[in-house]
């Protein structure tokens, strides 16, 4: 029996006897200040899933409606332009502009390319496999809920809360670095002031929900992609003796710095360290996982977003660090002791070209970037909150999200972390903060681990439940290869990190007390994710399910026979050759 009265935000749909009607919620009814977070209606309890995620294959419609009302509870409001600019220059800020300096200083340029074209081939399997999995599994939470399904539901338990712990403190972080940043102008503002002004910068852009979040890193990744490409240029032409005259760069230098300091700083011990920093550099690169369950169709748009973190690494990473390594040689003084623009190896190499204005402009930049990922905290903090939230890991109130698509008490909890920043005011903030970021420091390496093999259980899962490799409408380049070449050198990472945290760059302290200071300020992360992995299998005494017994089934949004593929992939076949390489190159 129908109900008597339905809201006209909905929309009824017969989906089965059991189960006689869904209402699948229409925000396009509510009025744009609603839509856009702007009305007091739309802080209310969202009624339902808008269903809005495509499903592919030739179902019937029972099937498809009940495949429609098995959806996250965020709205897909990301276009997809705001997806491949998430991909391609969403996690650009401090790790590149100012971290890459302390690299450059630990292990000399050959070091640091060393470094960074290693992590970036780990990085491009996990995007990979990532990619597989959420085109075909666009949920709620990402990695953390393909964790529960195909790992272990305590790990995921622990890798969840570490994950959401390590934004949480990246936020204030991030507030305060650009604070610093700013005070490359001026010092006679207090930098408390600062980081009142960005924090209220990032509350206001939060209110616009994830529309806000994804219109600002597309804009922001615009400009952060030109100046790099910009950067390139000019640095290309600084090295071949191009530079204004009187400049550093007025005559060819070529791989001077090479020869002269060196290829490598520090030796061994230095290119360990240029891993550990390369990896951080990294982080936030896993973003798209969370944002799959945003956008309306994963399957046209997270092939171009998986492939666009390639033409990072190659040529935002890659090429920029090779010129910063042939113009600013690895003991410039300014590498070594200075915070943020001061220290950025982008901003040094214009100083010493006398480029006037531009070094200006990088700074901006910069602040930008360092905005940017503070909005990314609250984005995958809130996200992965809520996920937490929804499969009993965290307070219910957490999985509350309204009719702007905001996971509302999860952004007021990941915000609250922004005060923290203030503790860099006191004369003891960085000795706090050192602690605070130590406790999720090695989270990141986790999580991509945690994608490494959720996807290779997935494999294993997927072939032994009878489905064909034919059947998956994005297919990982490396395949479980891949996955496991990402768990082989995230292990390598732990292992140097450790011998880093034992014997530093310059050498072990003669002080016991200081070693242990330096072991634990940097692999605290670990014995922290082993607690929560205990406390969740306490908790809810799980253990991970057989191959045979893993879902395969639920959130899956493609579901395209072998024929129906074969079909698809053999009529692409047919388009033009530059069609053909372009979506070799960009696309699917």
């Amino acid at each position: 029996m129908a109900p008597e009265k339905v809201d006209e935000a909905f929309e009824t749909a017969s989906i089965s006897r059991s189960a006689p009607y869904v209402e699948f919620y229409d925000p396009s009814k509510e009025s744009v200040w609603t839509r856009i977070g702007l009305s007091f209606e739309s802080f209310k309890r969202a009624p339902g899933t808008t269903g809005g995620i495509q499903i592919e294959g030739e179902l019937d419609g029972v099937d498809k409606e009940k495949l429609r009302a098995d959806n996250p509870m965020l709205q897909q409001k990301m276009k997809p332009r705001h997806l491949a600019m998430i991909a391609v220059g969403g996690s650009i800020g401090t790790g590149l502009f100012v971290g890459s300096g302390a690299a450059l200083n630990a292990g000399g340029p050959a070091g640091v390319m060393i470094a960074w074209i290693l992590m970036g081939l780990m990085l491009i399997s996990v995007t990979q496999a990532l990619g597989e999995m959420c085109i075909l599994y666009p949920v709620s939470g990402g990695f953390y809920t393909l964790s529960k399904r195909f790992l272990d539901p305590s790990f995921a338990f622990a890798m969840g809360w570490n994950y959401y712990l390590q934004w949480a403190v990246v936020l204030p972080l991030e507030i305060t670095v650009a604070g610093t940043t700013v005070q490359y102008w001026t010092d006679k503002v207090p930098i408390a002031a600062w980081i009142t002004v960005f924090w209220v910068v990032i509350v206001i852009v939060s209110v616009f929900g994830t529309l806000g979040y994804a219109e600002e890193e597309f804009w922001s990744s615009c400009l952060k992609l030109l100046v790099v490409v910009m950067f390139i240029f000019i640095g290309i032409i600084c090295i071949c003796g191009g530079g204004p005259k009187g400049g550093a760069y007025d005559h060819y230098i070529g791989a001077k710095f090479w020869h002269e300091p060196g290829a490598f700083a520090h030796g061994f011990p230095g290119v360990c360290a240029v891993f550990v920093t390369a990896a951080f550099a990294f982080s936030g690169t896993e973003l798209i996982g969370l944002a799959a369950s945003e956008t309306p169709n994963p399957r046209a748009t997270m092939p171009g977003a998986v492939k666009g973190t390639f033409w990072r690494i190659t040529i935002i990473y890659v090429t920029s660090l090779l010129i910063i390594g042939l113009l600013v040689p690895y003991d410039e003084p300014r590498l070594l002791g200075g915070s943020g623009a001061a220290a950025s190896p982008f901003v040094i190499a214009l100083d010493h070209a006398r480029i006037k204005g531009l070094n200006h402009f990088v700074n901006a930049t910069i602040c930008i970037s360092v905005l940017s990922i503070g909005l990314s905290s609250v984005y995958a903090g809130s996200r992965t909150l809520t996920a937490l939230a929804e499969t009993g890991y965290a307070p219910k109130i957490f999985a509350y999200v309204d009719k702007s698509s905001r996971p509302l008490w999860s952004v007021v909890a990941t915000l609250l972390f922004a005060p923290l920043a203030y503790i860099n005011v006191a004369a003891a903030g960085n000795i706090v903060f050192t602690w605070l970021v130590a406790l999720s420091g090695l989270s990141t390496i986790f999580t991509w681990m945690a994608i490494c093999l959720c996807h290779i259980r997935f494999r294993m899962a997927w072939v032994r439940q009878g489905h064909s490799i034919e059947e998956l409408p994005f297919k990982a380049m490396g395949g479980v290869w891949g996955s496991w070449f990402g768990i082989i050198l995230l292990v390598l990472v732990l292992i140097a990190q450790f011998y880093i945290a034992i014997w530093p760059v310059g050498g072990m302290n003669d002080d016991p007390k200081k070693v242990a200071e330096n072991f634990f300020s940097s692999y605290l992360g670990f014995p922290i994710v082993l607690l929560f992995w205990i406390i969740g299998y306490i908790w809810k005494r799980t253990l991970p399910k057989a191959i045979n017994d893993i879902d395969l089934d639920t959130g899956r949004k493609s579901w395209l026979t072998v024929d129906e593929m074969r079909a698809y992939r053999e009529s692409r076949k047919n388009a033009p050759l530059y069609v053909r390489i372009y979506r070799l190159l960009f696309s699917n």
